[in-house]
């Protein structure tokens, strides 16, 4: 294993280049739509855009790892009886990728446009002056997209959008964030005993080491079904409470953030 904060050589010990860009998916009971996210990432831009893909399951007892193991590069099993939070699942993950940028998507996300994506990241990856972490826009599958779904995803994206850029706030959703190795290393990771809001509290620290942009280009689609469950008004009040307590108490207010499959 790759020692944290440590780049590897540009060549592998079979003369394989390394990967630039390490895709990273925690997962949990995700048979239902990991290979769907999983498919995007095809031998043909793994070899183009120097991808390696690793999953990192959090213990699952359904088909998730079985799928992983067709795609993957890596799969990260979790064998203890504890809980694991999605949190430790990316540190898992991340302690196991050989990229020089980390890319961290949930089971059910995905680019709208991987090629613009990933040509996106590899191009910025080469800058010389950047700021070391990237939060994207988030919206509902188009295929099941409601008017709903299309006005809270322009609100929320717009106002991140905000924050971020213009005030300079550290947030940023966690269905798809992405930094350079030195900088998630330098920013400690994400807090593993933090079971929801770890995606807010991670950016926090990110911002103030080296800058944070929300990028408006970096577009990705996720599934509406926690949405679906509970609905807008209810997810709302939960993001604000846990966000509260991340800021003024540096935790969750969540004891457990329930998987919705």
């Amino acid at each position: 294993m790759i020692q944290p904060g440590t780049s590897v050589a540009s060549q592998d010990s079979h003369g394989l280049p390394n990967p630039l860009i390490s895709i990273i998916i925690p997962v949990l009971q995700e048979e239902k739509l990991l290979s769907r996210t999983m498919s995007i990432f095809t031998p043909e831009r793994k070899s183009r855009f120097g991808l390696e893909i690793i999953v990192s399951d959090g213990g699952s007892t359904d088909a998730t790892i079985d799928i992983a193991k067709q795609f993957a590069d890596k799969v990260i099993c979790h064998h203890e009886q504890r809980r694991q939070t999605i949190a430790e699942g990316r540190n898992k993950g991340a302690e196991h990728a050989r990229g020089d940028i980390f890319v961290f998507l949930n089971a059910d996300t995905f680019p709208a446009n991987p090629d613009d994506f990933l040509s996106f990241i590899q191009s910025w990856s080469k800058l010389t002056y950047k700021p070391c972490a990237l939060a994207c826009p988030v919206h509902i599958y188009p295929e099941e997209r409601t008017i709903a779904d299309t006005c809270f995803s322009f609100i929320l994206n717009s106002y991140v959008g905000f924050m971020v850029n213009v005030a300079g706030f550290g947030m940023g959703r966690g269905e798809c964030q992405i930094f350079t190795r030195s900088a998630f290393y330098s920013a400690g990771m994400y807090d593993a005993s933090i079971p929801a809001g770890e995606d807010f509290e991670i950016f926090r620290r990110t911002r103030k080491i080296g800058g944070l942009t929300f990028e408006q280009r970096l577009l990705v689609f996720e599934s509406p079904r926690r949405f679906r469950r509970y609905g807008y008004p209810r997810i709302l009040l939960e993001w604000a409470v846990n966000w509260f307590w991340v800021l003024i108490f540096g935790k969750a207010r969540s004891k457990d953030w329930e998987a919705v499959r």
